[in-house]
């Protein structure tokens, strides 16, 4: 109540002063207020947390239906510029040319144009020679190949097939008699070689899946025939077939795989093997079988530096008598410094068809009545290592050892001929090869490769590694320049080959009752020099033999001095 009274006179004396004027009225009261104790609350502060619920809203489905519709936009195909463009392909290439000792040449070759799936081509060529040595029988020769191909290439496989047919003319020259007093029919020879290849081959990139390749062969091979009819059957006749399979199956980090093989070669000199024409020539009669499977495991291992083979050759020889040979495979590869060094190291065997046909490419001089037997390496065992020096320098230097059975060594036969022909004799013997290589290459502008071998023979039966070097460098270059002028640049280097004589001479030793005449060192040096017109038209010219060394390819055979050949080529 007092408090009232307070506040009542409080607003009067305010509503006193605003109402103007100067008087003024003071009011003194005694007012009496009574302070409650004060008391300590006993109780802790707390925060009391109140929880409000949020309240569940309900809304009701809706079925709405709206019709919509999709239009496509036309997305332009993307264009790249690029300044480099692919070369242009020609379908047509001819080279046509003429050399020394009236030597033409002439080469043509028809090849498909740029294609994902079809590949297909023909190509022909011909190489004569109306040259004869001084001293020496007629020493003609013509070779003339034709052959075609095609292949169809899909994502999981590809077909494969090609056919070819040879004829090659020369005569046995290695005769010591002037070149007009023989009719050149007499010591002509000529070989025709028809046959083809076909072959099936999957590359399905699933790696779970079994790959394989099956391959089929054909060849005919023939020697000429006799001038009388009645002789007809009295030259060389072979028939060749081969089936090849091979399959490889990729499990973790291994690859299974096994190759099966079958190679046929029918061989026929006379009509009937037991028959004969003289005492000397009697007839030849030679079915030759090789079956072989070989299964083999390969691993790789540290991030793939380290890859391991290993299996078994196992080999059935059913030519005169029937044999089973087994021969180890095994080879470990491991790369140090991400490929610059490599070091390897293997052991190896196998049996080696000898055919007629194999002997002419490595001695067109041969006869053409030959009792042949396979050639069976033992074993080979072979280390070294290569890599790489810088990206552009590459090189390989290994090492081997192998011990062969029936090696075929070409000696100058004196029975069937009058020296200028090649006989046969096998022998086994130990090889050791040392081997050198060094590659460089800057790009398409600069190539150059050299080869170093050397060999050491020991033979059972014969003196020497009758007609095999001892020793062999081999150098290759080529250089282009600014595509305007290409260079080529080849030589070969041989030393160290005997030959197997009947009689002492100049540079014949005996030994072991065997006379030995050394052939003396092949230094061949061959310089080709292309000029391109345009991309279309070039010319050329061919300087072989640059040394002009008249050294001695086989036994009582020189080879020509200097020639020269020049031409031009086309495409289009």
């Amino acid at each position: 109540m007092k408090n009232y009274i307070l506040i009542l006179f409080l607003v009067a004396a305010s509503f006193s002063f605003s109402q103007g004027g100067s008087d003024q009225i003071v009011i003194v009261t005694t007012v009496g207020r009574e302070v409650e104790p004060a008391y300590r609350m006993t109780e802790s502060p707390k925060i009391i947390d109140t929880v409000i619920s949020t309240p569940v809203i309900e809304y009701p489905l809706l079925v709405l239906q709206f019709n919509t519709a999709i239009t496509i936009e036309k997305i332009e195909p993307a264009t790249i510029k690029t300044e480099a463009k692919l070369p242009q392909f020609y379908s047509t290439y001819v080279k046509l040319g003429i050399g020394t000792e009236l030597m033409p040449l002439g080469e043509i070759y028809f090849d498909s144009k740029r294609s994902r799936k079809f590949v297909y081509g023909i190509h022909a060529k011909h190489l004569s020679s109306y040259g004869n040595f001084s001293g020496y029988a007629p020493a003609q020769f013509d070779r003339t190949k034709l052959g075609m191909y095609g292949a169809i290439n899909e994502k999981t496989y590809s077909l494969k097939g090609d056919l070819h047919y040879n004829n090659q003319g020369l005569h046995y020259y290695g005769w010591k008699i002037p070149t007009d007093s023989i009719d050149r029919k007499t010591n002509a020879q000529r070989y025709q070689d028809v046959g083809g290849a076909f072959s099936f081959a999957s590359h399905k990139k699933d790696s779970a899946t079994l790959n394989y390749n099956v391959g089929l062969s054909y060849t005919n091979f023939s020697s000429k025939k006799p001038t009388a009819d009645s002789l007809s059957d009295w030259r060389a006749r072979e028939n060749y077939f081969a089936i090849n399979a091979s399959g490889w199956y990729k499990y973790g980090k291994e690859i299974f795989a096994a190759d099966f093989n079958i190679r046929y070669n029918g061989y026929k000199y006379g009509s009937i093997g037991d028959t004969n024409i003289s005492m000397l020539d009697s007839g030849i009669v030679l079915n030759n079988t090789i079956i072989n499977l070989k299964p083999t495991i390969t691993t790789f291992s540290k991030d793939n530096r380290l890859k391991a083979k290993i299996g078994v050759d196992i080999v059935v020889d059913a030519h005169t008598k029937t044999k089973v040979h087994i021969y180890p495979v095994a080879e470990v590869k491991y790369s140090l410094f991400n490929d610059i060094f490599i070091p390897y190291i293997g052991l190896r065997g196998g049996l080696k068809q000898t055919t007629f046909k194999s002997l002419t490419v490595d001695n067109e001089f041969v006869l053409p009545n030959l009792a042949m037997q396979n050639e069976n390496t033992v074993i080979d065992f072979y280390g070294g290592f290569k890599g790489t020096l810088s990206k552009r320098m590459s090189f390989n230097i290994s090492a081997s050892f192998a011990r062969i059975q029936n090696k075929a060594l070409f000696v100058t036969d004196t029975t069937y001929s009058a020296g200028n022909k090649f006989n046969l004799v096998f022998d086994t013997l130990n090889l050791t090869t040392i081997e050198g290589s060094l590659s460089y290459q800057l790009n398409e502008k600069l190539k150059i490769d050299g080869i170093g071998r050397f060999y050491s023979y020991s033979l059972l039966n014969s003196s020497y590694a009758w007609n095999l070097p001892q020793w062999q460098a081999i150098a290759r270059g080529s250089y282009n320049l600014f595509d305007k002028f290409l260079v080529n640049l080849d030589l070969n280097f041989e030393g160290g080959r005997k030959a197997l004589v009947y009689a002492l001479e100049d540079d014949v030793t005996m030994e072991n009752n065997q006379f030995a005449k050394t052939l003396g060192l092949v230094a061949d040096i061959n310089l080709g020099i292309e000029y391109r017109y345009n991309k279309r038209i070039s010319a050329f010219i061919q300087l072989n033999n640059l040394a002009s060394q008249r050294y001695n390819r086989w036994y009582n055979h020189p080879v020509q001095v200097f020639q020269f050949m020049g031409g031009i080529t086309a495409r289009f």
